[in-house]
């Protein structure tokens, strides 16, 4: 994952400054969801894992796929990246583009983990801090994982704060030389 993340920057940061200076955020947003859903499909991927499909094909059914709710710009952005055999990379383009999204306006979106149901005191001290960090405003969302076995796990963006015992314990084995 943290490859595919890499991959997508560039992309991202392109789409994103472009979007940024036309002062379409909003609209490269809805269309870069639109294609990332497209390319999830699995008749899609199927497709766009064709070794007898060119880049050209890829590209042409994944834009015919995207009909009228993508514009000319997002099309051409779609074709830059079939021709560098990326378009599999839509999905971390999209999300990264959603991050700088947020940054922009301040306002990060923050996945928590926990091994156990989180109360709303807890969360709210967490929100609170994580505001302060981040200089932003912020919302939660929150899931369980049992096997974090305790602890959190904090995604914002591409950063990550493992707090749980299986990361700790994961970290020990690699300092003892058991990995």
């Amino acid at each position: 994952m943290a490859e595919l993340i890499t991959l997508a920057r560039p992309y991202a940061k392109a789409a994103f400054e472009y979007a940024r200076t036309g002062k379409s955020l909003d609209a490269w947003s809805s269309s870069l969801a639109v294609v990332a859903g497209v390319i999830q499909q699995p008749v899609v991927e199927e497709n766009l894992d064709s070794p007898t499909k060119t880049s050209e094909q890829k590209a042409a059914l994944v834009i015919e796929l995207c009909g009228e709710e993508i514009d000319a710009k997002v099309k051409n952005f779609v074709a830059v990246m079939a021709d560098n055999k990326r378009l599999g990379l839509l999905v971390e383009v999209q999300q990264l583009f959603e991050d700088f999204k947020s940054q922009q306006e301040k306002f990060s979106d923050i996945k928590v983990s926990s091994a156990f149901k989180l109360d709303s005191a807890v969360e709210k001290t967490l929100a609170d801090k994580l505001r302060k960090a981040l200089d932003s405003e912020v919302a939660l969302s929150t899931s369980i994982d049992r096997s974090l076995i305790g602890g959190v796990v904090i995604r914002a963006g591409d950063m990550v704060i493992d707090g749980s015992v299986r990361g700790r314990l994961a970290k020990l084995s690699e300092t003892i030389g058991l990995n």
